[in-house]
């Protein structure tokens, strides 16, 4: 029921604008507008699009022992980055390195980080933190603001027409305190897309606001459903999907988010044990012949064999034809010929690397 989901201020904006709501990780969440899903995925390739996900958690640590302890409890290494930077990361479980939460941290000052993990996982991640240390102040700020994606080759052209220049000039994996016009914001050059773009976080009360002044600047408006299409043609891992229980980051093809030389952290015995081991599954990209497109749980055959299995699939916009991503066996190698069992109809497919689109 709507009413026991969670509500983003946004709702009354986007049910003003005739959205589709559908329930997402515990919140009621626009999947799509009257333009349509395929039609919000090209504005965002073409143009810019918002987003707005404040499903999103976001966890506010901070204190002196901050710094250490997300050291310990995350899989990257901050030190690479400093303050004013956002970094994506991993929280693993410490007794087979499997991907409890991608996250991604906002490092805002010398001992403030807001750590933003997905929809609903913001407990689970609140209750590692703890684990670690009790020097430092947790919070859950979720409920405090809203955050809003804007995506897409014309972002900051078209958040610099709408008076937030400031914003418009954030740089990739960059974070900044800023104003939209006299609304004070905190924004991250980061997304979720495969486009250029940033996400603010904005106060609950001014969030309306905000989105209003970017449709009137021709940012189109996007669901949900264009976020999943973008991120699938980017090869850009969903936690439940290609990520999350019983799956580590070898086996997601995410090493380059373990930092080995930073010392000891949550679940580094567990991965090192693997890593020596080799993964016994590796996530591919899959290039379908056109036709019907390939969706999660789909078996994936080489000749008689099965040799894995769909985690994400679907129809690519800009490509005309079905992408898929899907863990298979480690002797598969790219450029293989596989077929991809449809409801019992066979679909050639190319192991292929992602990002699908560039």
């Amino acid at each position: 029921m709507a009413e026991d989901l969670r509500q983003s201020p946004l709702r009354d904006v986007h049910e003003q604008a005739g959205a589709k709501l559908v329930p997402f990780g515990g919140w009621n969440m626009p999947l799509q507008y009257e333009t349509g899903t395929v039609a919000e995925h090209m504005a965002c390739r073409t143009s810019a699009a918002a987003f707005d996900v404040s499903h999103l958690g976001t966890v506010r640590v901070q204190g002196t022992a901050a710094h250490r302890s997300l050291q310990w409890a995350l899989t990257n290494d901050l030190d690479r980055v400093g303050v004013g930077s956002a970094q994506y990361t991993h929280l693993l479980d410490p007794s087979d390195a499997s991907v409890l939460d991608d996250i991604i941290v906002w490092w805002i000052g010398p001992d403030l980080f807001d750590v933003m993990p997905n929809a609903s996982n913001t407990d689970r991640v609140v209750a590692a933190l703890q684990e670690e240390s009790s020097d430092m102040d947790i919070a859950d700020v979720t409920a405090d603001r809203a955050v809003i994606a804007v995506q897409g080759p014309e972002a900051r052209a078209r958040l610099a027409a709408a008076g937030a220049e400031d914003i418009a000039s954030v740089g990739r994996f960059k974070v900044a305190a800023s104003h939209f016009g006299e609304i004070p914001v905190t924004v991250a050059g980061t997304g979720y897309t495969g486009e250029d773009g940033v996400e603010m976080a904005v106060g609950v009360e001014d969030a309306p606001t905000v989105w209003k002044r970017l449709v009137d600047a021709g940012v189109s408006p996007a669901g949900l459903g264009a976020r999943d299409t973008l991120r699938l043609e980017a090869g850009l891992p969903l936690h439940g999907h290609e990520l999350g229980p019983g799956i580590t980051p070898l086996q997601a093809g995410l090493g380059w988010v373990v930092r080995w030389d930073k010392g000891d952290f949550r679940g580094r015995a567990a991965l090192e044990a693997e890593r020596e081991a080799g993964p016994w599954r590796r996530l591919r990209g899959l290039l379908a012949a056109k036709g019907r497109p390939p969706r999660d749980g789909c078996a994936v055959r080489r000749g008689d064999d099965e040799v894995g299995v769909v985690t994400s699939g679907n129809f690519s916009p800009v490509l005309g034809q079905g992408v898929a991503l899907a863990f298979l066996a480690p002797d598969v190698s790219l450029g293989d010929e596989l077929v991809i069992d449809i409801r019992g109809r066979d679909l050639p497919a190319e192991v292929v690397k992602p990002p699908f689109h560039r």
